[in-house]
């Protein structure tokens, strides 16, 4: 495995693993994905083989533009108003599937419907056209794990396993697309993201209904009650930090901490806080701390998404498959 800077002939070399069908990782102006060959049952498999996916769980595809989007998924008026407004950009589509679409079923875990996405990054969206085909791509992650917002943090949760990590940096945003679900006219964020319900909200011309809990057959990847899980525990909405905790803080007013602490925004920003959220859990969860104290974190705008993350990396892991 090889980790390359993404310029045109690393972007040209993932481009032709993905025909051979190896997984490549790369980066999105969201997190790093781990991309295969959406229409390749076999490369597809692979996804869930290195990342100890549930196949029950769907994938979202990528792709360079609305027109290829418009090959696999069918897009009402309220679709081509979100692609119109929010691609290329962080927003996921979850629309009824083409039935000539060429994808795998695993991709969509059986489901009739299909999450796509036109990614902003210039390295994904030129990989997704060297390549010519649609790239179904999660989290480049272990499956429940901090998603990874580096190069450096795919590798570390992946070894060898992967054909090449192409690098570019940090990742802009540090959260995940938002994932809205548009069947039979009816708008549903199925997860909260980079892009802020008010802005949906704003170009829907009404209000967007929720429906976060995927229970067991989830309609959007991020819809598992316990996900983006650190080693140690992490315990919400914190007033003390305890012996042995490390701290993630927010805002100018931190608590003091004698452990490890990363605060999220020292001046408060929620863009800078979604930015850093993933890598300061990772830079946290260090061998000898016991568990992560959280202060709490304003829920508005993109402390939705942050704190959807952040109360899902709390949740109770029993039950959940070995990382």
């Amino acid at each position: 495995m090889t980790v390359v800077k993404a310029d045109e002939a690393a972007i040209a070399f993932a481009a032709a693993a993905l025909a051979r069908g190896e997984l490549v990782a790369f980066p999105t102006e969201t997190v790093y994905g781990l991309g295969a060959d959406a229409t390749s049952g076999r490369a597809v498999a692979g996804i869930f083989a290195a990342k100890g996916r549930p196949r029950f769980n769907p994938l979202i595809v990528h792709v360079m533009d609305v027109v290829a989007a418009g090959r696999i998924a069918v897009f009402g008026e309220r679709a081509l108003e979100l692609a119109a407004a929010f691609w290329p950009g962080p927003l996921t589509l979850v629309l009824p599937r083409r039935s000539d679409a060429g994808i795998s079923e695993l991709v969509t875990a059986g489901l009739d419907t299909v999450a796509i996405r036109v990614p902003a990054h210039r390295v994904a969206r030129d990989l997704a056209r060297t390549a010519g085909i649609p790239i179904a791509a999660p989290s480049a992650n272990r499956s429940g794990h901090v998603s990874p917002t580096t190069a450096a943090h795919v590798a570390a949760d992946f070894g060898d396993r992967l054909a090449i990590i192409l690098d570019a940096g940090p990742a802009q945003h540090g959260l995940e697309s938002t994932v809205v679900s548009i069947v039979d006219g009816q708008a549903t964020m199925l997860r909260p993201g980079a892009v802020t319900a008010d802005a949906i909200e704003a170009v829907l011309g009404a209000p967007l209904s929720r429906s976060l809990g995927g229970g067991d057959q989830p309609a959007s990847p991020g819809q598992l009650e316990s996900h983006y899980a650190t080693r140690a525990p992490v315990r919400l909405d914190a007033t003390d930090v305890r012996p042995g905790e490390a701290l993630l803080a927010f805002g100018p007013d931190a608590l003091e901490s004698l452990g490890p602490s990363v605060n999220l925004s020292p001046k408060g920003c929620l863009v800078e806080a979604a930015a850093n959220l993933f890598s300061a859990l990772r830079a946290l969860d260090q061998p000898h701390i016991v568990a992560i104290a959280v202060t709490p974190v304003p829920g508005h705008g993109l402390g939705e998404a942050i704190n959807d993350r952040l109360r899902r990396s709390s949740a109770d892991r029993q039950g959940e498959p070995a990382r």
